[in-house]
């Protein structure tokens, strides 16, 4: 077995933050004075690459200072009581370390909340690297943060992996010629994808 990088979406894929994500949007669009949107209609619409999602939640051209600022703020209010880890996803971290994995996240997730959840659900220290939205020049689907890691790491396209749950990450890791696996435990709907952690686990330590 030869080892690998292998790098994971956060929300929906490692982290069930459905929640958060949902509430924390409908913080910044009552700050902007505008109605709570439904919260299944956001999960939906987070993981749609064809949309604009400043527009879409903000009526918006682009997330701006003020976007991130209150997102962030419920957040870091909130993260403790609505954040958890799928079912499985230590015991599969913590064996992964053990198989001499190097483990990684890219996720879509500001720096801050990120460290803060991965922090929190006992997990940050599992991973050698992370990439975030706001230290890339473009977001997933495009493969700044992809890249990002595989430099930092010095690690080759060729012998890692990319996990995620939705269409960005499918087209980032195209983009950058990682190979992709699907999961579908999160907020998606996907007739081709690995359906447990359980599986994921066995797929991984495997490679």
């Amino acid at each position: 077995m030869s080892q690998k990088l292998i790098i994971f979406d956060m929300d929906g894929t490692l982290v069930n933050s459905s929640l958060t994500i949902a509430n924390a949007i409908n913080y910044v669009r009552q700050n902007l004075g505008f109605e709570a949107m439904d919260q299944e209609k956001i999960l939906r619409m987070v993981n749609d690459h064809t949309i604009n999602p400043a527009k879409t939640f903000y009526h918006a051209e682009a997330f701006d200072s003020d976007h991130e600022r209150w997102f962030s703020e419920y957040y870091t209010k909130n993260h403790e009581n609505e954040l958890v880890l799928y079912d499985g996803i230590k015991e599969m971290l913590e064996s992964l370390k053990k198989e001499g994995h190097a483990l990684a996240v890219a996720t879509n997730a500001y720096r801050g909340s990120t460290i803060e959840s991965l922090t929190h659900l006992g997990v940050y220290g599992h991973f050698d690297a992370i990439a975030c939205y706001d230290d890339v020049e473009k977001g997933k689907p495009y493969p700044d943060m992809l890249h990002k890691i595989l430099d930092e790491l010095d690690h080759s396209a060729e012998h890692s992996l990319f996990i995620g749950d939705g269409p960005r990450d499918e087209m980032a890791s195209k983009n950058a010629d990682i190979p992709y696996i699907m999961v579908d435990w999160g907020f998606t709907d996907h007739t081709d994808a690995v359906r447990s952690v359980g599986e994921l686990k066995e797929i991984l330590l495997n490679v």
